[in-house]
């Protein structure tokens, strides 16, 4: 399916898009180019394929949560300019 011009002038106004008069002609054509795509996709065999509501409708395996990483607060925070109570003291930023 190829659109014109004049359809293209149609959807923007329904849209409420401003398209350039300089702009319709590409603009018809991209969106030609994206109802092509669409015509092949309808033309695919689906049949026996069964609809999802999301790509992910199955139980996800996971991981066991397992630390993987040892606690060097202490180290880190005994290299750091300030803190206190375990946590970093920064400048005031906001006033």
């Amino acid at each position: 399916m190829s659109l014109e011009r004049s359809d293209v002038e149609k959807i923007a106004h329904l849209a409420r898009l401003a398209v350039s008069s300089d702009e319709l002609d590409s603009v018809a054509g991209d969106l030609s180019t994206i109802l092509q795509l669409m015509e092949q996709m309808n033309a695919v065999n689906t049949d026996g394929v069964i609809p999802m509501a999301h790509p992910l409708h199955m139980a996800q395996r996971l991981r066991p949560d397992e630390v993987s990483e040892i606690d060097e607060r202490d180290h880190f925070q005994s290299i750091a300019p300030a803190t206190e109570n375990g946590l970093y003291l920064v400048p005031r930023v906001i006033e």
